[in-house]
């Protein structure tokens, strides 16, 4: 079984980022921004009680703390201060859910943060321990430091695969500032390939391993309702 994630509550006072409320009826879990990079306490308030009407699932989406650079700048900070910068975080976001009487499910970093702990086993342990702190399982790509590190610790590890962004040949990411648009369709077939076979094509159209516990849809990318539309009914005999 797979679910489909989205990256949520990515707005800031009256600043909108992505069509939540249209994204929502097409996933099964919200990484819900924490005020680093983006959202504010009524954000984020609001974004866990749309989830919680939809039935979807709700984690948190820690970043660090680059509000102008949208979490998209590296930054160099101790072991000690990036768990608690991810622990100050989720705790914020922990209050939200409490309130509406929801359970936090799992940690996706956000940006640079992801990026940094994909290749980096000090920062990936930093924001395992934070993990720690809730119980909960971390999301990432396998493969990576993420699965080294996070597969290893006792609350799991969530791997997922991109319906939005390409890879390059040797498995990696490619993260662009701003994201562009991509074919529903396209990426529709391409997420079920993920979870059935295992595999994805990088843009040297090679065939590279995936492993896909999720499936992820952007809500920044300009197409996203549409494109999570198309890989929700293309994926529902599989969603958990």
């Amino acid at each position: 079984m797979v679910a489909i994630n989205c990256d949520m509550g990515e707005a800031f006072s009256i600043y909108r980022c992505g069509d939540d409320e249209g994204l929502m009826p097409y996933i099964t879990l919200a990484n819900v921004a924490c005020g680093f990079h983006a959202s504010d306490p009524m954000v984020m308030a609001d974004t866990v009680a749309l989830a919680k009407q939809h039935g979807v699932r709700v984690g948190a989406h820690p970043s660090l703390p680059d509000r102008q650079g949208f979490g998209r700048r590296e930054m160099k900070m101790d072991r000690d201060e990036l768990t608690a910068c991810v622990i100050y975080q989720v705790g914020a976001l922990s209050g939200f859910l409490q309130a509406q009487g929801m359970a936090l499910n799992h940690i996706k970093p956000h940006g640079s943060l992801y990026g940094m702990a994909a290749r980096d086993e000090q920062v990936a342990e930093a924001v395992a321990d934070a993990a720690e702190v809730f119980g909960v399982p971390l999301m990432g790509m396998a493969g990576t430091v993420h699965e080294q590190v996070w597969g290893s610790r006792e609350a799991g590890f969530i791997a997922e695969y991109y319906a939005d962004l390409d890879y390059r040949d040797d498995g990696s990411l490619i993260i662009t500032r701003q994201h562009a648009a991509f074919d529903p369709a396209e990426s529709a077939k391409g997420a079920v390939r993920a979870v059935t076979e295992g595999v994805a094509t990088s843009v040297g159209g090679k065939e590279i391993p995936v492993r896909a516990d999720c499936v992820c849809v952007h809500s920044d990318t300009p197409n996203a309702v549409e494109l999570a539309k198309a890989v929700n009914e293309a994926l529902a005999p599989y969603l958990d």
